[in-house]
């Protein structure tokens, strides 16, 4: 059949086929699908069109099929089989279900959220892979088109009516320096910070993120007018560079885990009267709202952001939401 035709093609057609040719008789495969007799003939008219062929001959003992029916009925049970398996709910087992996700996970987030993330699935459902980059050229269209499922990323100044967000927590930046720099211990001032040679990373991730602070917050005039002394889009060299010398690192918020921090590096409170976060999102296409699987990774996100807030004794995101009023 040519795949023009298939639009002739109406799925009742192919029901009451299957009943005519289980019955073998025209008044018998009507009460079977609840129609009227004359319903079911012109039913068969429509079959013979669409098929080119008389389908049944009438004999004595009954409506004998051609051979073109006969070749139908051997196909008919799988096709109607697989149309009723298209159609019906969904269902998903995560200790079965086998497939890959692509995440976009900003690059200090992963280090302390990944592991966790992992761990649980590997438990849950071992068959889930991952695959993760740090940044994309276009997310809302990575999302939109697929070759994204998820993002999770400090909240940025504008997202397409298409793309939903749930709020994950709110963190401030982090000024870094090795132990044992000379600031530490201080009652800081913008004007003490200045003093040291700075890194500033260039990745793209951190360039549209939505600080929430005062309009007068001396931290974003401060991230504005610096110069830095080494800019580097890597995490891995930023953080070597601090570890050895006396350069500060005013790091994205959550960089590291605290337990992370107390080895070689201390997070030097900002100055006084600075009051600023980020506010950090799971990011996810309307497309996936009704996907089991989806679904599933959502939540398991979710709970392992739950993990870390209890962790730290900090509100869940029901109380969080409730406390700052929060629609996401």
């Amino acid at each position: 059949m040519d795949i023009r035709e298939l639009g002739r093609l109406d799925l009742n057609l192919l029901v009451a086929l299957e009943a005519l040719l289980e019955e073998r008789n025209v008044s018998r495969a009507a009460d079977r699908l609840f129609i009227t007799q004359s319903a079911m003939s012109k039913t068969l008219g429509r079959l013979r069109e669409l098929f080119d062929d008389p389908l049944f001959i009438r004999k004595s003992s009954g409506m004998v099929p051609t051979p073109r029916a006969e070749q139908l009925a051997r196909h008919l049970p799988q096709v109607l089989q697989a149309v009723q398996a298209m159609v019906q709910p969904v269902t998903f087992d995560p200790l079965t279900y086998e497939g890959e996700f692509n995440l976009l996970v900003q690059g200090h987030m992963g280090i302390w959220f990944l592991p966790t993330l992992i761990e649980r699935l590997n438990r849950r459902a071992p068959g889930i892979r991952l695959r993760v980059i740090s940044a994309a050229p276009d997310l809302p269209e990575g999302l939109a088109s697929g070759a994204l499922d998820f993002a999770l990323q400090a909240e940025r100044q504008a997202y397409p009516a298409d793309i939903r967000l749930t709020t994950l927590g709110y963190a401030a930046p982090s000024l870094l320096a090795r132990k044992g720099h000379p600031l530490e211990g201080q009652a800081l001032t913008w004007e003490m910070v200045l003093q040291y040679p700075q890194v500033m990373l260039t990745l793209s991730e951190v360039a549209d993120v939505q600080f929430l602070a005062r309009q007068d917050s001396p931290f974003l005039k401060h991230e504005s007018s610096v110069v830095p002394h080494l800019e580097t889009d890597n995490l891995l060299t930023a953080i070597k560079v601090v570890r050895q010398s006396d350069y500060l690192f005013p790091a994205p918020p959550l960089f590291v885990e605290r337990d992370e921090l107390g080895r070689d590096l201390i997070d030097l409170p900002l100055p006084e009267g600075e009051e600023i976060s980020v506010k950090y999102v799971l990011v996810r296409h309307e497309r996936i709202e009704n996907s089991p699987a989806h679904g599933f990774l959502c939540q398991e996100i979710l709970d392992t952001t739950e993990c870390f807030r209890k962790k730290y004794d900090l509100p869940t995101l029901a109380e969080l939401r409730a406390q700052r009023q929060l629609d996401y």
